[in-house]
C-alpha cells in the first residue's frame, strides 16, 4: 500500500474512508458498516482462510450481493446449483434463497457482502453546476 493511501479509518464532515486491514486481522468479518458509519445498507468484508466453508443461511427480508475481491469462491445455492467466482466475480441472492460460500482456493478468499431492502433510489445523483457541460 502506498504511503499516501488511507490506512486507518478517517471520518470527516459527511464521509468516512479507510482500508479493510484497519478493520481487523485474520479470518472472519470486517464490520465496514460499523467502522465507517454506513446507515443505508448492510456491508461487510469477509476474509475466509483456504478451504473453509461458511454456513448455509438465508435472510427474512435482505437481498444480498457478493463481490469477490481476492481469491476463489464456490457459491452453493438452495436449488442445488454451484457457481465459481474469481476476482471481480459478483452474485445477487434473493433473501429466502439458501446459500453457502466456500473458499476453493489455496489462499485467502476476500469478498464484500452488501445487503439491503426496498430497492434502488433512482435518479438521486446530481452534478454541481461547475461540472455540467453546456
Amino acid at each position: 500500500m502506498a504511503e499516501d493511501e488511507a490506512h486507518d479509518v478517517v471520518t470527516g464532515d459527511g464521509y468516512a474512508v479507510g482500508n479493510i486491514d484497519a478493520l481487523g486481522g485474520g479470518g472472519g468479518f470486517r464490520k465496514v458498516r460499523r467502522a465507517l458509519g454506513v446507515t443505508a445498507l448492510g456491508i461487510n468484508v469477509i476474509v475466509m482462510p483456504a478451504r473453509v466453508a461458511g454456513r448455509r443461511h438465508y435472510h427474512d427480508t435482505q437481498e444480498e450481493t457478493y463481490f469477490v475481491h481476492r481469491g476463489h469462491a464456490e457459491l452453493e445455492l438452495g436449488d442445488g446449483s454451484v457457481h465459481r467466482l474469481g476476482p471481480g466475480g459478483v452474485a445477487r441472492i434473493d433473501p429466502e434463497t439458501v446459500r453457502r460460500i466456500r473458499n476453493v482456493g489455496d489462499g485467502e478468499l476476500v469478498y464484500v457482502a452488501v445487503g439491503g431492502k426496498d430497492g434502488y433510489v433512482e435518479n438521486d445523483g446530481h452534478l454541481l453546476p461547475s461540472e455540467e457541460t453546456g
